[in-house]
């Protein structure tokens, strides 16, 4: 079962679910998809379907869908398990019997301003207690990184209510937590209907330097998989043993560090990685994540990294500069063209949501500069204000 909203429905997914002919809510983002009547349900015949299914598995693309599924199907299990992950503070009550060690404190907004912040160990992360993307995330390492942090969240607080759910994102309260050092990867992974996790795909989170949070750049590999597999394998593991999932997609983000300690940082419930990108997973290997969920489907993955060893596949983020409001056109061709091999350029409402695109890419290591120069760039060569 389905429920699709906004910001964004990726065309390989109305794909799967008319070969699969999956059941649809027939909700408004539903009904301008294109997707065929056949495949939406009422919204009373579709909690009643997933009523009488019990473990039937359900998967969104959006965690704006959170609302509905609270509102219509608190008879089950799964509005308490959303908001375990949804709630940071929740979420880290539920991990500490694995990281007892791991500080973080809860304050409401109207707190931050007052704070002193002399008694807390720096670095340090300050993040909304339900958040999406990088909102309203910020490493602070003195206090004129604190202050310049909760300036921008004051401005930010109520351009984001008309953007997203207070479900989605919420800065009422936020959540200060130790940094872990080490490099910053992403899970796609579904517990599968015998309660164990299943890897979908592993992607490295690249930065431009300690203090960038920004989600400009992921890149997934034959290296990466290899040599992260079995690891987060077990820490999904436990994870589990946590907490009782069973047919539930989670996109998870971890932090390594260098001797391979895994701390987690957030797990996203009832999707896989947002907007579009979990399809990098096709587009590298094949792999659509959508039909291995419904199929209950484990990857072969020595089968899947045949013949990628020199190559690297990535998800670029479009994203408008910051100070920038007014944006009358991007140049599309000339951004796809600035990567040897671009795979798939997604266009964005950058009017509606700062992101102009997604552009799933392949690069040789040899090439790999143009990796890096997505670090750094502000995109203005493709942008005009």
């Amino acid at each position: 079962m389905i429920i699709l909203e906004e910001p964004y429905v990726s065309e390989l997914l109305l794909d799967t679910i008319r070969e699969l002919k999956l059941e649809v809510l027939k909700n408004e983002v539903a009904r301008n998809s294109g997707l065929e009547e056949c495949y939406l349900l009422e919204e009373k015949a579709f909690i009643q379907q997933f009523q009488v299914g019990a473990k039937f598995p359900l998967y969104t693309n959006s965690e704006n869908s959170i609302p509905w599924i609270q509102a219509n199907l608190a008879f089950s299990d799964l509005p308490d398990r959303i908001e375990t992950f949804k709630d940071k503070v929740k979420f880290r009550n539920l991990l500490n019997p694995l990281f007892p060690n791991f500080w973080y404190k809860e304050l409401a907004f109207e707190e931050l301003i007052l704070l002193d912040i002399a008694e807390f160990p720096k670095p340090f992360i300050l993040k909304p207690a339900t958040g999406f993307l990088s909102l309203g995330v910020y490493t602070i390492d003195n206090n004129q990184a604190w202050e310049a942090a909760v300036s921008q969240i004051s401005t930010l607080r109520h351009k984001l209510q008309s953007q997203f759910p207070t479900e989605v994102v919420n800065f009422e309260t936020f959540l200060l937590e130790e940094y872990a050092e080490g490099e910053e990867y992403a899970i796609d992974v579904y517990y599968n209907s015998s309660g164990n996790p299943v890897i979908l795909n592993i992607l490295k989170h690249e930065f431009a330097s300690e203090a960038d949070v920004r989600d400009r750049l992921y890149i997934t590999s034959k290296d990466i998989i290899e040599a992260n597999l079995q690891k987060f394998q077990d820490f999904l593991n436990d994870i589990g043993g946590l907490t009782s999932l069973v047919n539930f997609p989670l996109h998870v983000e971890v932090r390594v560090s260098q001797i391979g300690e895994i701390f987690p940082i957030e797990f996203n419930p009832m999707r896989f990685a947002g907007w579009c990108t979990t399809d990098i997973a096709y587009y590298a290997y094949g792999l659509n994540v959508y039909e291995y969920f419904w199929k209950q489907k484990q990857p072969v993955w020595e089968e899947l990294l045949k013949g990628k060893e020199d190559k690297i596949f990535s998800i670029v983020v479009g994203d408008i500069p910051t100070h920038q409001s007014q944006v009358s056109q991007i140049d599309y061709q000339r951004f796809a063209e600035s990567f040897a091999k671009p795979l798939a350029i997604r266009k964005m409402d950058y009017q509606k949501y700062g992101l102009f695109a997604f552009a799933f890419t392949e690069t040789k290591r040899s090439e790999r500069s143009e990796l890096d120069r997505i670090l750094s760039t502000d995109y203005k060569e493709f942008i005009k204000f």
